[in-house]
Formats: C-alpha cells, structure tokens, sequence
C-alpha cells in the first residue's frame, strides 16, 4: 500500500514537472513569435530545420556567464547560393538580440563559435538568411541561470588596462582561425558590490575581420557576448597575405590588430 501511494505520489510531481514545462515552452513561444520574431522579420516566413545551420549549445550549461555555442553551416558559401546572415538570439535575456553576423561567398563557410551569457533558461535560435532571402532557424534550449548579472571573472582595473588586446590563432590545417579579444564586454547588470551600483554597459558593438582588404566577417554584437569576446570562424586563406580586425565597442572605442598568414 505505502509503495502504491509513493508511486501516485511520483506520478503526480512528474505530471507538474511536465505542466511547468510545457508552460515554459508555451511562453518562450510567446516571447519569440510576438516579441522577437515580429521586431525582427515581420510576417516572413522562417523555417525550422538543421538543414541549412546547426546549433550546438549544452543542455546545462556550466558557467552561465561563459556558455560555449556553435553554429555549423550544412551548405558551402558559393556565388548562386550562400548564407548571407546569421542573427543569434537568447530568449529570455534582458536583450534577446545576441549579435548578427555577415557572411560573403568568399567566406567559405558560414560556420561560427563563440562564448554567451544566458540569464535564463531559455532557448537560443540562430536565424540564417539565405542570399535569395529564404530564413531557415535552428534553437536549442540552455538550463543557466543569472549569466548577464554575473560579476566579471577578473579584477575590474585589470580588465579595463588589457582592453583593446587582441590575438590571431589560426588552425595548421588553415580550416579555421580564432579571433581573442580582450574586453570586459560589461552587460550593464552587474553590481559593484562596494557601492552596491550598476556598472554601466560597455561592450563591443562592431566587428569585422578583413584578408588581403577582403572581407571575411562582419558582425554586430550586443551584450550577450561573454566578457573577453573568443570568436571561432571558417578560414581557408589561398595564398599568403594579412588578416586584420577591426572592432568598436559602445562606447566609441576602436582598436585594430593584424596577422600575417605565410602558406
């Protein structure tokens, strides 16, 4: 009889563990289609599929401050077909819009890594439009929580005197490169906990990575983007020449930095 009731009983907590969940999918549905969608593509029409990208994110993430996402490209970057953008949003974050990133032909991939907060539990959607103006979407939903608000991982002083630093790593194997940037990428959220105030936002707003003065990727981020920005992109150079970076953060600051590729 007693193992009976704790049966009803475990019966009973998983049918509301499901009723919450599903209320939770009901209103990410609603921040999404009425908020979020609308603000940013209207009445078009977005399929959902990994047919075209593929998100990856982890179903906990371990640092909510520092979630690790990637985005791959199922289709090659050519002339009469290519990835032209590719938006990121986060649901539930104070700002759902996360960065929007621009690709070309010449890109070879459209293919992205990155580290973001996440606030919430929350779905993260990555929008590709397609150069003939197709919008294909891929999401997955991240448990964390608190990852906008959460205090920076190293002394503020520290942090602002290596601003601007940035460094190149490119892959042996020329199949792709890393862009590190050194910036408190500060969300706006977090408090200094001696004058218990909110430090204002100050994170990078604009990107673009050039080879040989050709464009490789351009991208406008917002503050989702984790502290000390680590881009990861699709880079297959044909001959030797110069990649650069050029970004600009919110507050007018703009800082530049090259690497020589020898092939």
């Amino acid at each position: 009889m007693k193992f009976t009731n704790i049966i009803s009983k475990l019966a009973f907590l998983f049918g509301v563990f499901l009723l919450l969940a599903n209320t939770t999918q009901a209103a990410e549905s609603t921040i999404w289609l009425n908020d979020v969608k609308k603000e940013f593509y209207g009445d078009r029409e977005i399929k959902e599929s990994s047919d075209i990208i593929e998100l990856t994110a982890p179903y906990r993430a371990e640092d909510p401050a520092l979630v690790p996402i990637k985005i791959t490209s199922k289709i090659p970057q050519t002339k009469e077909r290519y990835i032209k953008t590719i938006t990121l949003f986060i649901d539930k974050n104070p700002i759902p819009f996360s960065g929007e990133f621009h690709f070309t032909p010449e890109s070879g991939r459209a293919d992205l890594a990155m580290r973001v907060r996440v606030n919430a539990y929350s779905n993260v959607r990555a929008v590709a439009e397609l150069n003939d103006g197709t919008l294909v979407m891929h999401k997955k939903f991240v448990k964390a929580t608190g990852g906008c608000s959460a205090p920076l991982a190293s002394d503020m002083e520290a942090a602002m005197k290596r601003m601007g630093k940035m460094k190149f790593r490119v892959d042996n194997n020329a199949s792709s490169a890393q862009l590190l940037i050194s910036h408190p990428n500060i969300s706006g959220l977090q408090m200094d906990q001696l004058t218990r105030l909110y430090t204002p936002a100050h994170y990078v707003e604009d990107m673009k990575i050039t080879f040989n003065n050709r464009l490789v990727l351009n991208a406008k981020t917002d503050i989702a983007i984790s502290q000390d920005p680590n881009f990861r992109f699709y880079f297959v150079p044909k001959k030797s020449g110069v990649l650069k970076a050029e970004i600009k953060d919110n507050k007018g600051n703009r800082f530049s930095q090259t690497y020589e590729v020898k092939l």
